[in-house]
């Protein structure tokens, strides 16, 4: 479990990141932090291994103050995945994936079979092992970094915007995959994101944030959907303006579903 208490980030030149925020992630879950640019996401994710320290509060992995352990090692101990990959184009794609488990002491040969084996759970054919980062799609460099982030076995990942950077049918496959990964392995995953359609598909519980770490509300998707907090989340999540406002309309082409603005957004199928 990880928890912010009362947690605060003021920069130098006196910029709140995040003015007081208190929050609980469950072990084995998806919690999905989701809002404006400005609210803190990405600092709240990196207080969890401490690339960003607090300026005030307490960030707890199982009731321990992150502070009192060692950086390196704590680091090397959680996944950490963002949009870009950050993969090391120097080092073909085993090479990038072994890098946690030989920092760790894992002998070389061995780490290089945890990578195999690791690419082959993200859905990587093993040929692209011999392969450099610059000679994989976006999408497949997507994966090699789950693959890398999994590869120590951490109990907890840190996903900062991991499938921002690819196009919409490589990110709904990703975010798939994510979903697999975790009915498979059960990690406690802090994600970010700024799109409220993936926060609704991904997270066990999702936390809308506004300026400053501001928790607004923390729910399940139907929770937030059925009882929007306040303004700020209806307009948020797109309830304001009709986009989560959904009717059926009969068509030439069957039974739509439309939005408030009378948008169609599919055929309603019945399966029965």
């Amino acid at each position: 479990m990880i928890e912010f208490r009362s947690v605060r980030k003021h920069y130098p030149d006196a910029m709140v990141a995040v003015g007081g925020t208190t929050l609980t992630v469950a072990t084995r879950s998806i919690v999905v932090l989701v809002g404006p640019s400005g609210s803190g996401k990405t600092t709240l994710l990196r207080m969890v291994n401490r690339t960003v320290e607090p300026t005030a509060g307490q960030v707890l992995i199982d009731g321990q103050d992150v502070r009192e352990r060692n950086a390196v090692r704590l680091r090397r101990s959680i996944g950490y995945v963002m949009q870009s990959a950050g993969l090391l184009p120097h080092l073909r794609v085993i090479d990038n994936i072994a890098t946690v488990p030989v920092l760790s002491g894992m002998p070389k040969t061995r780490a290089r079979e945890r990578a195999l084996e690791m690419m082959e759970t993200v859905g990587l054919d093993r040929r692209l092992a011999r392969r450099y980062p610059a000679q994989l799609s976006g999408g497949q460099q997507q994966r090699v970094g789950v693959a890398r982030a999994l590869a120590g076995d951490p109990e907890i990942l840190l996903m900062d915007e991991p499938f921002g950077a690819v196009d919409p049918v490589v990110r709904g496959e990703l975010q798939r995959e994510l979903l697999r990964l975790q009915r498979e392995f059960g990690k406690t995953i802090l994600f970010v994101t700024h799109d409220i359609d993936e926060a609704f598909r991904l997270g066990d519980q999702i936390v809308i944030l506004a300026p400053e770490g501001r928790v607004v509300q923390q729910g399940t998707g139907e929770e937030i959907l059925q009882h929007p907090a306040d303004g700020f989340v209806r307009e948020f999540v797109g309830i304001t303006g009709g986009h989560r406002e959904l009717s059926l309309r009969t068509t030439a082409e069957g039974t739509m579903v439309v939005d408030g603005s009378g948008h169609r957004l599919g055929i309603l199928r019945d399966d029965a």
